[in-house]
């Protein structure tokens, strides 16, 4: 991590408990995670003990401690996707790309996330790669779809 850049960030908020939340989200934004490193950055700033940064952090479910992929999925389990087999859209998606929901694949390229909506019931069931959505899925639709992402940079 670029120490100037985490100082900068720092320096955005005053030094007081307050500023916790903020400078997660703002560090977050910046790195797309919360790399370690900061959090101890953003503990010694705050004059607070890592385990109270880490603590926090943990409690919300928006912040992530590890890089995303490239390409984010995520695999809509609302009512209208659950009904139409999303459990077998998820599983798919875990074997083709050898990993489980939350992960990230080896290379960086996907991280797979279930979600609650995404809005697109018409379509289901739904997938959402990065900001484009695929719908009316079925296992051998999914292998398409993913054979697009990883033969091509999108």
């Amino acid at each position: 991590m670029d120490n100037e850049t985490v100082k900068i960030l720092l320096e955005k908020y005053p030094p007081a408990a307050s500023s916790l939340i903020p400078l997660l989200q703002a560090a977050q934004k910046e790195y797309g995670y919360l790399p370690r490193v900061v959090m101890e950055s953003i503990a010694e700033y705050l004059d607070m003990p890592v385990s109270r940064v880490y603590g926090v952090s943990t409690f919300y479910a928006q912040f992530r401690f590890e890089p995303l992929g490239k390409h984010m999925i995520k695999v809509c389990h609302g009512t209208a996707c659950h009904v139409k087999s999303a459990d077998k859209i998820n599983e798919t998606m875990e074997t083709e790309l050898g990993i489980k929901s939350g992960e990230t694949t080896k290379d960086g390229m996907f991280t797979l996330e279930r979600v609650a909506c995404l809005g697109c019931c018409s379509l289901a069931p739904v997938i959402m790669i990065d900001d484009t959505a695929h719908g009316n899925l079925d296992r051998n639709k999914v292998k398409k779809v993913l054979r697009e992402y990883k033969g091509g940079d999108q």
